[in-house]
């Protein structure tokens, strides 16, 4: 079975953001980069397929040269072979032409199943994965909280959580994108043999070139989303913890401070 995870290097959550002077973006030195806390559930979810039904996982990523550490990572965790997108003229690429590059990539390779994460934990866009299905003609479901596939591997069922928090039990055929829930599993640690392995396990470098783009289709120029600046939200006010033995005594300050300085009733 041929497997497809795609990932993204993230800055770490716990890490604070800073915008530059101009706000033209953010500042990078000094950040911690991660793989996607969401694609490590795609990722997981590809290695145990694997474990399950054989064949080979291979990792893609769209990013600069420093995200050869995260697909190395999950080189290390499971994954066979991995598959870097990197040109200075993807940098700026939005959702829409992230997922144009990666389907031109992923056309080129056999596949039976695509894993993503349900979402990029930086920009929380959660478009990928859609754009990524209409540019391959392929069905997905996003937000899997579980999934099981068929015993002739020729269609998938996959829990997901719907709106309000309902689940859904969805089939579709394969190949098919499932978008990964941190429900789905408990991914694994790297060990020390698989760290020693990813090291000789290949990565393959895909330029504009490669994959036959002109630099108008990529990066900002191709995008159809246009970031203008960054900014940070305002800072929260400090909340007011109402003081009081007489629930009604309370209650009425409460009414009052509502009325009064929220002005919300």
């Amino acid at each position: 079975m041929n497997i497809v995870v795609c990932i993204k290097q993230v800055p770490d959550t716990e890490t604070k953001i800073q915008i530059n002077s101009d706000g033209s973006g953010i500042v990078t030195e000094g950040i911690k980069y991660v793989v996607n806390p969401y694609d490590e559930y795609a990722l997981e979810e590809g290695v145990r397929l694997k474990e399950k039904f054989g064949g080979e996982v291979t990792v893609i990523s769209l990013g600069p040269e420093r995200a050869k550490e995260a697909i190395r990572n999950c080189l290390a965790v499971g994954a066979d072979k991995g598959i870097h997108l990197n040109d200075p003229s993807f940098e700026g690429s939005d959702s829409y032409v992230t997922a144009k590059i990666l389907a031109k990539a992923i056309s080129e390779i056999p596949f039976d199943i695509i894993l993503t994460g349900k979402q990029g934990v930086d920009f929380d866009n959660s478009q990928v994965f859609a754009y990524l299905a209409n540019f391959l003609n392929l069905p997905f479901v996003s937000v899997v909280m579980d999934l099981e596939l068929s015993s002739d591997l020729k269609s998938v069922t996959a829990k997901r959580e719907g709106e309000g928090g309902e689940k859904e039990m969805i089939q579709i055929p394969l190949p098919a994108i499932i978008a990964a829930q941190k429900d789905l599993n408990q991914p694994r640690y790297a060990s020390l043999p698989g760290i020693m392995k990813a090291k000789k396990k290949e990565i393959k470098n895909l330029t504009l070139s490669d994959l036959d783009f002109s630099a108008d289709e990529v990066g900002e120029k191709g995008s159809r989303v246009k970031v203008k600046n960054y900014s940070l939200p305002p800072e929260r006010k400090a909340g007011q913890i109402i003081q009081g033995e007489d629930p009604t005594e309370v209650c009425e300050i409460l009414v009052k401070l509502l009325r009064e300085e929220a002005k919300i009733i």
